[in-house]
């Protein structure tokens, strides 16, 4: 009776809290390095010797396989935010994506193409064929049998809430309120949003906006006052040897002697998230406070708001956003101009097709007018896009 009741450990009370907090945290830090930010990313190499590691973990405490969780993720992106997305808020419904997250993934995993399309480059040794896909389920049935052994029924419990923290906190938070509620940094083509600042409890994926605008890299913190925890795992596995950091977020280079060309296009491309961010702050931001400035209460009435959805990525804007934003532009010149130029700045990196020659010939056409109109921050703007760099400058 004794063992069963307190298994091999036979452990104290608070001990079980230790140990299912550090299970969980292994399993999040298992998805994010392992399977998202090296699998289905690429942002990292992993030694085998830890990627075969956190693979086995996964398979023991979830049961899920690299090729299908990196297929659906990688849909996830291609799509993001239309009806073929597998777990977008705006389709599903919120409640549906935080409440049944891991039954839409299941479901989109068992769709062949998806797998065909999206899983290529996953691992496909003999483990791989022979064990975890082979006998997908026996992971999750040996770890309950491990816990009733070592920790008697109580281990019962442990194996729950181990089974039930990736379908909640990656499926449900990340994929559900991270695409519903929170801040971004950057105006992504999605609705990602940062749910906190600070990624410790989700090893850094509470940081998703910072993810979708740059998917590969690495690093999800991308602000002084963020911290991705899961970063600095990395870093320290880097020192290792056991990890190789391919790609981060890139950092805006300025070179104020730099003659505009086609690297000063390609490094304002790179960085268009960037730019982005810099225009609503030093353009928009200043426009809109300026036009409020001494305004008839009914204009003021009419502008609030309207900031927000001048920096908003446009296409995120529902019918009632889109018609309060037009309305708010006709009625004010100086708002309308600044926009205009947000929107054309954005179609010369938008088009795919134009030839070198025309995308360099379209950008010094938008400084000369940006630095033709009159508007002191359009003009100050213009001057800072010119000196963007694809290197720093020589010493």
């Amino acid at each position: 009776m004794h063992f069963l009741l307190h298994g091999l450990l036979n452990i104290p009370v608070w001990a079980y809290f230790v140990v299912g907090a550090i299970a969980i945290h292994f399993t999040i830090m298992s998805v994010t390095l392992y399977l998202h930010r090296t699998a289905t990313h690429r942002g990292l190499d992993m030694h085998p010797a830890v990627s075969h590691v956190m693979r086995a973990w996964l398979w023991l405490s979830t049961g899920m396989l690299t090729k299908e969780w990196v297929a659906v993720h990688r849909k996830h992106h291609a799509v993001c935010e239309t009806p073929e997305d597998p777990h977008s808020p705006k389709h599903k419904g919120l409640a549906k994506v935080v409440l049944e997250g891991a039954e839409l993934y299941r479901e989109e995993a068992k769709n062949p193409e998806t797998l065909e399309k999206y899983g290529r480059g996953t691992p496909a040794d003999w483990m791989e064929r022979n064990v975890y896909t082979a006998h997908g389920k026996m992971g999750v049935a040996i770890l309950l049998v491990v816990n009733l052994l070592l920790f008697g029924i109580p281990g019962l419990s442990l194996w729950a809430i181990q089974m039930m923290a990736i379908p909640f906190f990656a499926a449900g938070v990340v994929n559900g309120i991270g695409h519903h509620a929170g801040y971004r940094n950057f105006e992504c083509k999605d609705a990602a949003t940062n749910v906190l600042p600070w990624g410790v409890i989700l090893g850094g994926e509470e940081l998703h906006n910072n993810h979708h605008a740059f998917p590969s890299s690495a690093k999800f913190a991308l602000r002084a006052w963020e911290f991705d925890i899961g970063w600095w795992y990395i870093r320290a596995l880097n020192w290792l040897g056991l990890v190789k950091i391919r790609r981060v977020a890139p950092t805006p280079v300025m070179n104020q002697e730099a003659q505009v060309g086609l690297d000063t296009v390609q490094a304002v491309i790179l960085n268009r998230l960037h730019v982005l961010r810099h225009y609503g702050r030093k353009v928009i931001v200043p426009a809109y406070k300026q036009e409020k400035r001494g305004a008839h209460p009914m204009r003021t009435k009419l502008l609030t708001g309207t900031r927000r959805l001048m920096i908003r990525e446009r296409g995120l804007l529902n019918a009632m956003e889109e018609r309060r934003l037009r309305l708010a532009l006709a009625r004010s010149q100086a708002l309308d101009t600044v926009y205009g130029f947000r929107m054309k700045l954005e179609r010369i990196w938008d088009n795919n097709t134009q030839s070198n020659e025309i995308l360099l010939q379209h950008f010094k056409e938008w400084c000369h007018e940006a630095e033709q109109s009159g508007v002191a921050s359009l003009q100050e703007f213009a001057a800072h896009l010119r000196s963007y760099s694809m290197q720093a400058q020589s010493a």
